[in-house]
């Protein structure tokens, strides 16, 4: 019983932050919308205004992408999966994510919300790709490590689609935790 008071205990906390991030974000406290809130902020991105449009979540207003759509995912680790929504497809995704990890067991693990790396993927291009592959598309799609470093936009900076100012990786920065 000491266990559940001391959760209840912690989650009384947490539910104190979510609603203080919620009145930031303007929507609930999830990694998703907090991802969309932060990567549109960072890259200049309007946000749709429903959270609800499939596979698309804003659109770049700014530099070489400016108008080009974008799906904002934001993973607590980099595992190598991607979730692709082929039905509405954006033209391209913008990933954030914590440390790189295989895909284990999350048994005695964390996943807090911190960012390592960002990657920039061409849809068209990824998509391409993986078909030719033969690789199964939609929800944690397994995408090559050579895929992921080539999209790679922070720290590295090997995808130079999106190149980030140095204000932009402060920013970033304040996130590595």
């Amino acid at each position: 019983m000491a266990e559940l008071q001391e959760l209840a205990n912690l989650l009384q906390r947490r539910n104190e932050i979510d609603r203080e991030i919620s009145r930031i974000i303007d929507r609930p406290s999830t990694i998703g919308h907090i991802g969309e809130f932060v990567a549109s902020k960072i890259f200049g991105i309007k946000l749709e205004n429903s959270a609800t449009t499939k596979g698309i979540d804003g659109v770049f207003t700014e530099g070489f992408l400016k108008g080009k759509t974008v799906n904002i995912k934001w993973y607590g680790k980099q595992e190598g999966i991607l979730d692709i929504a082929l039905s509405n497809l954006a033209d391209y995704s913008l990933v954030i994510t914590g440390p790189k990890s295989a895909p284990l067991t999350s048994k005695g693990t964390t996943r807090p919300l911190v960012i390592s790396y960002v990657y920039l993927f061409d849809m068209v291009d990824l998509v391409s790709e993986l078909k030719h592959r033969g690789v199964k598309i939609g929800i944690a799609t397994s995408v090559r490590k050579s895929s992921w470093d080539n999209a790679e936009i922070y720290p590295s900076r090997a995808n130079q689609k999106l190149e980030l100012t140095d204000e932009q990786e402060r920013i970033l920065e304040l996130f590595s935790g």
